[in-house]
């Protein structure tokens, strides 16, 4: 089984509320609610954390002077109600601060924080708006009017029997407000003091002078037109030479690189232009009076400013992996423009036969060269040889060999002699005679020989051995023969050379034929324009950059 617990009874006795303890807001006496409204008018609130806002230690003073166990009015109650939907709000205490001032300023009365929003907002006023944060108070201290809770709106009429004074007093808000006002004013004059002078600086220094230059391309250039031609200088076929390496590049940009940058090279040189402003007249043209003053070229000018405006106007690129050389030329006459160009034309074309002509030259003087020298050998190795044969047998090797016969004879001879001399001392009794016959026969054989063999190995006080001359004679021989070589090669080379250098090794070959054009290809005024403003920026921005880095420096 379960026993319910029991509550102890106590018997408490009812004491008056002035022996209680401390009471709370809503028990407070009438005297103690005015001098808790007074303390409010004339003592400063307190500031609590902006942080962490807490309101419990501010909002807690009598709002109603009202005793303990007595009913509140309907008027109070509704009070507290709206405190209590402010409360729940959650305004922060900065909030809540500014709010009793405001309402300080309005000559309200507030018991709390709270209240004074409530207040405020009775009397149609928006505590938390910016233009009644800065301006708490009005110039002539008239208060404003409810008008049914909505939101005055400045400026307003202000009546014209009322008039007031200045105060000498100012508060420490209004003092505030002003110099937060004159401090807006002052940097709102500095920035547009500081705007007005950088548009100036702009207008003086990029505008104005952009719109000179636009002005200069729109209106005063005297239009140029240009004429684009291209052309390329190809190897005859067969040319390239008998090298297995000068095949490969025969017939490609890189055969003819050299002599396409050497043409290049040429049409901008100051030769070219001398000699088209001999042959068609290049300062006359530019000279004219009717083109403008900056293009204009003056009638007693120098050449070296003459070809400035012939490297200005005559344009040349040259492209290494297709070999074509591009040119663009520009007048003030589309015709005059074509007319240049085809001159200019006319001259990479010769200049390419030259040059293709003194390498032709220069092989034909090469191989003529070979052949007197092949000449001037050959006749020294016959030469040699006849004197050769002149101081020694004319046949040597003839000779020779008739003494090999005559050794080999001799030979023969004295080995059978000597198997006859051996037969004869073989037998018991041999004739005296025959082998003393026998042995003189040999004797004779090998002086025979001895003097055979001297004749091709010895030589005498006159002339060398056989041998010797017949190696002297077989040596001038060999020389010949190469001798007989080297000139029939020479030959060969010579004729090749001068067959060579009556083809043509180099051709220029226009692939873009010059066309006089129609409309105007220079000045290109936008984009010239466009290119100048941003030159003119580019400037200003780096100089402007540099005094302020220099202004700093030095105020520092």
């Amino acid at each position: 089984m379960t026993t319910k617990p029991k509550a102890r009874k106590f018997r408490i006795r009812r004491t008056p509320a002035t022996q209680a303890g401390p009471v709370s807001d809503t028990a407070r006496t009438p005297s103690e609610g005015a001098q808790d409204h007074e303390r409010a008018q004339y003592e400063p609130p307190v500031t609590p954390r902006t942080d962490a806002p807490d309101t419990s230690d501010y909002h807690e003073t009598a709002e109603s002077p009202s005793r303990a166990g007595m009913v509140s009015s309907a008027s109070e109650m509704s009070a507290s109600q709206d405190i209590d939907a402010i409360r729940s709000e959650g305004l922060t205490g900065r909030q809540l601060r500014m709010a009793r001032r405001m309402a300080q300023k309005h000559g309200l009365a507030p018991t709390s924080d709270f209240d004074a929003v409530r207040l405020l907002r009775a009397k149609g006023i928006d505590p938390f708006q910016r233009s009644n944060i800065l301006e708490l108070v009005t110039s002539n201290g008239h208060q404003p009017a409810e008008s049914g809770g909505e939101r005055i709106q400045l400026p307003q009429t202000v009546p014209a029997q009322q008039f007031h004074l200045p105060s000498t007093e100012v508060t420490p808000a209004e003092r505030r407000a002003s110099e937060i006002m004159q401090i807006q004013r002052d940097i709102g004059r500095r920035r547009r003091r500081k705007l007005a002078l950088l548009m100036s600086r702009l207008l003086a220094f990029v505008f104005l002078p952009t719109f000179i230059v636009g002005y200069y391309y729109f209106n005063i250039a005297t239009p140029m037109y240009s004429t684009k031609s291209e052309f390329l200088i190809l190897t005859a076929d067969g040319s390239a030479g008998s090298s297995p390496a000068s095949g490969l590049f025969s017939g490609t940009a890189f055969a003819t690189g050299q002599d396409s940058i050497a043409t290049q090279s040429y049409l901008q040189s100051k030769d070219a232009m001398l000699r088209l402003d001999q042959d068609v007249g290049f300062r006359e043209h530019f000279s004219q009076p009717w083109i403008d003053p900056i293009q204009r070229l003056d009638p007693g000018a120098t050449n070296e400013a003459a070809y400035g405006i012939y490297k200005k106007y005559v344009k040349l690129g040259y492209d290494p992996t297709e070999g074509v050389i591009r040119m663009e030329l520009s007048t003030a006459d589309p015709e005059v423009s074509q007319q240049f160009s085809q001159k200019l034309i006319e001259y990479a074309e010769e200049r390419v036969d030259h040059l293709s002509q003194e390498k032709r030259q220069d092989a034909v003087k090469t191989a003529v060269a070979s052949l007197e020298d092949a000449k001037a050998e050959r006749r020294a190795a016959q030469e040699r040889l006849v004197t050769l044969q002149e101081g020694s047998i004319l046949d040597p090797e003839g000779e020779v060999a008739n003494i090999r016969a005559l050794i080999q004879n001799v030979e023969l001879q004295l080995q059978e002699k000597q198997l006859a001399l051996n037969t004869q001392l073989n037998n018991s009794r041999p004739n005296a005679a025959k082998v003393e016959a026998l042995r003189s026969q040999i004797e004779v054989l090998e002086r025979e020989l001895a003097k055979q063999n001297a004749r091709l190995t010895d030589a005498t006080e006159s002339s060398t051995s056989l041998a010797s001359q017949a190696a002297e004679i077989q040596m001038a021989q060999a020389d010949l023969a190469t001798a007989d070589l080297v000139l029939q090669s020479a030959l060969e080379a010579k004729r090749a050379s001068e067959i060579e250098a009556n083809k043509q090794v180099r051709y220029l070959t226009v692939s873009v034929t010059p066309v006089a054009s129609q409309d105007p290809s220079y000045p290109r005024a936008f984009e010239n324009t466009i290119v100048a403003f941003l030159i003119f920026a580019g400037i200003y921005l780096m100089v402007s950059l540099t005094a302020s880095i220099l202004r700093e420096q030095v105020s520092s």
